[in-house]
């Protein structure tokens, strides 16, 4: 199981924008400083709020318009990567780096409320160009 813990300035948007992602909310996991948002039975998103983040770590936060890290999550088809994206376009920023098309991957990049950037993807394993296969 992954669990990614990410700070947010505004609970309840962020929810709402994850929400809107095709996140599910776990309220056994959630109260009023952090949010268990669901991807999968793996993936799991923490939505947590700033002073609850600080009782986490002393490390500062990024500063706005940082990127901590990009986050890649597999969609079943490219179809899918579109329609996330449009739905980011509503309460995020869609599109924050250029579109990859290789013809066996395709993704996007989008950014939620507090800036963490999210690449969801489509890929053909088996489409893979031979002098391109890893190992």
């Amino acid at each position: 199981m992954i669990f990614v813990n990410l700070p947010v300035g505004n609970l309840r948007a962020s929810m709402d924008f994850y929400r809107s992602l095709g996140f599910d909310n776990n309220a056994r996991f959630s109260d009023e400083t952090a949010a268990c948002m669901v991807w999968s039975e793996a993936i799991y998103v923490m939505l947590l709020t700033h002073a609850k983040w600080r009782t986490f770590t002393d490390r500062p936060l990024p500063p706005a318009g940082s990127s901590e890290v990009a986050l890649a999550i597999s969609l079943p088809d490219r179809a899918a990567v579109d329609a996330m994206i449009e739905a980011a376009a509503k309460g995020g920023t869609a599109d924050v780096n250029p579109t990859q098309d290789l013809g066996f991957m395709y993704s996007r990049s989008l950014a939620d409320p507090d800036g963490h950037v999210w690449e969801p993807f489509w890929m053909d394993p088996a489409a893979i160009p031979p002098g391109d296969q890893p190992g």
